[in-house]
């Protein structure tokens, strides 16, 4: 562990601050820190920042409720920087989006389909959802509603079923993609994020290995 006293502040008495979502590995924000936020943050378990504009400290949540519970700090190699990994109870941006980085500037042309995420396909999804462009089976969904977006949840569902039963592994990937897509329609109707998602299997790993750690202590005593 490193001692706080050996971390390199600047001129200006602050350090970087890397926030990342604990659960999806996803950076939320970049923010500084003074000695004394810092030394708040370690104490209450919760990201409190120095504001350059402001000049002043403020507490991530404090009036919006999105707090942002501590998991880890950790410095980078020259002491100058950290990353700090969270746990938060809503959005990071103040605009209310998950994240503050969400402008791209740059993509590149050999970016390869390995590197689609099911967050870019919500985010996507979401897109449809507020322009509705005229042709789009998502506007049509969504102009539909709920009822059918849940018939074709179904519908998908059961084809998972017969391609699993049938052992096509080609089908079967096939028919889980459009089941995927419609359960992601679904998420964005009812206002439900793939965070949210993760972190509901998150916390179930966890109370798994909490009953697997006590069985064990059973086992020994």
């Amino acid at each position: 562990m490193v001692d706080t006293d050996k971390l390199k502040f600047d001129e200006k008495g602050l350090i970087s601050a890397i926030i990342v979502d604990d659960i999806t590995g996803k950076v939320l924000t970049l923010a500084y820190m003074n000695k004394e936020s810092l030394k708040i943050s370690l104490e209450k378990g919760l990201t409190c920042f120095y504001s350059r504009s402001r000049q002043t400290l403020w507490l991530k949540g404090e009036t919006s409720g999105n707090y942002q519970h501590i998991v880890s700090v950790t410095a980078d190699c020259d002491l100058d920087a950290l990353v700090v990994r969270v746990r938060k109870d809503g959005p990071a941006c103040h605009t209310g989006t998950d994240s503050c980085f969400t402008n791209p500037v740059f993509i590149s042309d050999d970016a390869s389909e390995k590197e689609f995420s099911g967050d870019e396909l919500y985010d996507l999804l979401k897109k449809r959802k507020e322009e509705l462009p005229e042709g789009s089976y998502t506007s049509y969904l969504f102009e539909k509603g709920m009822d059918k977006i849940l018939k074709k949840v179904g519908e998908e569902a059961t084809e998972v079923i017969i391609a699993g039963k049938d052992m096509d592994k080609k089908e079967s990937i096939y028919e889980i993609a459009d089941l995927y897509y419609h359960v992601m329609v679904m998420m964005v109707e009812m206002g439900i994020s793939p965070d949210e998602i993760k972190r509901e299997l998150a916390k179930r790993h966890v109370i798994d290995k909490k009953v697997k750690q006590e069985k064990m202590a059973g086992d020994d005593m």
